[in-house]
């Protein structure tokens, strides 16, 4: 595949590392000074596209693509109060996308426990949950995509949690969560529920940034020559 990537920091970067040990070709690298123009004019060349912006840029990027008819995959988190929207234009324009807040093989099993775990401590009273991340100073959303994710899963499958809000505590139906940011940690997430008996607390850790590479170009290539929404539940087989 020709593969357009939009967005070129950390993650781009290290994509475009690994498409150079794979028989795939990287068509352009765009960042934020690439011209509108030079970017439309890569992707008629190009098969999908593979974004990691900022929450401002995004959406317009994700609406550049599916006017040149190539499908995209995303990881950037923070613009998902206009999802819906987008949907809409992606369904009405029959392209494909892919959303995700983090793309790790790791994280998508530990969202798949997370809900489990959830949904098993729902008529457990005497637990509070409360769910803490950490990661590298340069992150600009608070909490992290990921760390939203676990908490609306959390949230949808446990009766006694209605919202959450950022800190380390919160009212009798909130849940907390905790954001914190360090020097050069690629993410970690923690989801704990406590009483006075015991914890329960289940951590995924990442390493390095390699495995949100790798997840990303799985998600491309499995998301070329599709139509509609998708998330890394479909890329994994889960759903």
């Amino acid at each position: 595949m020709n593969i357009a990537l939009i967005g070129y920091g950390r993650m781009g970067q290290l994509i475009d590392q690994l498409l150079q040990d794979s028989t795939h070709t990287v068509s352009v690298k765009a960042d934020d000074q690439t011209p509108h123009a030079q970017l439309v004019e890569a992707l008629a060349n190009s098969d999908i596209a593979i974004e990691f912006t900022q929450p401002n840029a995004a959406v317009q990027n994700i609406r550049t693509c599916l006017q040149a008819g190539i499908p995209i995959v995303t990881g950037t988190t923070g613009w998902q109060n206009q999802y819906s929207e987008v949907a809409n234009e992606v369904l009405k324009q029959k392209g494909a996308l892919i959303a995700a807040s983090n793309f790790s093989i790791g994280m998508n099993i530990f969202f798949e426990l997370n809900q489990r775990l959830a949904a098993a401590m729902s008529n457990q009273g005497e637990y509070k949950a409360q769910i803490a991340e950490t990661h590298h100073t340069t992150k600009l959303d608070a909490p992290s995509g990921t760390a939203v994710t676990l908490a609306q899963q959390l949230i949808e499958q446990h009766q006694a949690y209605s919202s959450w809000q950022l800190g380390t505590s919160a009212p009798n139906g909130i849940l907390p969560v905790e954001a914190l940011r360090l020097p050069d940690v690629p993410g970690t997430h923690t989801v704990t529920f406590q009483s006075d008996i015991d914890t329960i607390e289940m951590t995924h850790t990442a390493h390095t940034r390699v495995g949100f590479a790798q997840g990303a170009i799985k998600a491309a290539e499995w998301l070329h020559g599709k139509q509609g929404i998708y998330t890394m539940r479909d890329v994994l087989g889960f759903s």
